[in-house]
C-alpha cells in the first residue's frame, strides 16, 4: 500500500496516529493538542489527477490541508494531493491546499502555468485553494496538515497549523534546518 496514513483514533482532545504505512522510515509524536510525525520517506511520480471527486471529510476522515504544495510532477506535497484525490489513503481527506508561492509571486514564473492547470483539476475534484492557513475556516473534523514547505519555513509553518486548527501534523523530511529546531518543533507539537 503506498497509503502514507491508515487511519486516526480519537482519543481526549489530540488525535493519535494509529497506523503509518510509508514508503520508508516515519516517526510520531502525539502527547499534546497535536501529533506530530516526520517523514523519511522519498518517492517519485509523474501522474495527473483521475476523476475521482473528493468530498469535505466524512466520517471516520481527516479533514486534510496540504501545506506547500511545490510543482506538478516534481513536488512531495503534489504527490500527497495526488494519492489523497485518487482515494489511495481512505481515512484523509484533502480539503485545502495552501500554496503562496504559486498563487503568489511564483505564479508567473517556472512551474506557475503548470500549478494553475493543475489547480483547476483539484479545484474540480473538491479540493479548496488558499494562500495562508489564517484563510481556513474551523475545522468540521479532525484536521491534520500535511506540511511539505520549504525547510527553513516548516517551523513557522507547524506553528501556523496548530494554531489554525490543526490537531495532527505530518512533515516532510527533513523537517527543519537544524536538529534543535525538529527538537523544538515536537516539543511544540506536545504542548
Amino acid at each position: 500500500c503506498s497509503c502514507w496514513l491508515s487511519f486516526f483514533k480519537q482519543i481526549n482532545n489530540s488525535i493519535m496516529l494509529g497506523a503509518l504505512t510509508s514508503l520508508g522510515r516515519s516517526a510520531a509524536f502525539s502527547t499534546g493538542r497535536s501529533a506530530f510525525v516526520a517523514n523519511g520517506a522519498r518517492v517519485n511520480a509523474v501522474r495527473s489527477i483521475g476523476s475521482t471527486m473528493v468530498m469535505n471529510a466524512e466520517e471516520g476522515q481527516a479533514e486534510v490541508v496540504l501545506v506547500g504544495c511545490g510543482a506538478p510532477n516534481r513536488g512531495m506535497g503534489w504527490y500527497h494531493a495526488v494519492q489523497m484525490i485518487d482515494k489511495k489513503c481512505p481515512s484523509a481527506s484533502l480539503d485545502y491546499v495552501i500554496e503562496p508561492w504559486f498563487m503568489g509571486a511564483g505564479g508567473e514564473g517556472p512551474g506557475g502555468a503548470d500549478f494553475k492547470v493543475w489547480q483547476g483539476e483539484a479545484e474540480g475534484a473538491g479540493v479548496k485553494f488558499a494562500t495562508s492557513l489564517a484563510d481556513l475556516p474551523e475545522p468540521s473534523a479532525p484536521r491534520l496538515a500535511l506540511i511539505s514547505g520549504r525547510t527553513a519555513d516548516n517551523p513557522r509553518l507547524l506553528t501556523e497549523s496548530i494554531a489554525n486548527g490543526c490537531s495532527c501534523i505530518y512533515l516532510e523530511k527533513p523537517g527543519a534546518p537544524t536538529v534543535a529546531e525538529l527538537e523544538a518543533m515536537a516539543t511544540e507539537a506536545e504542548a
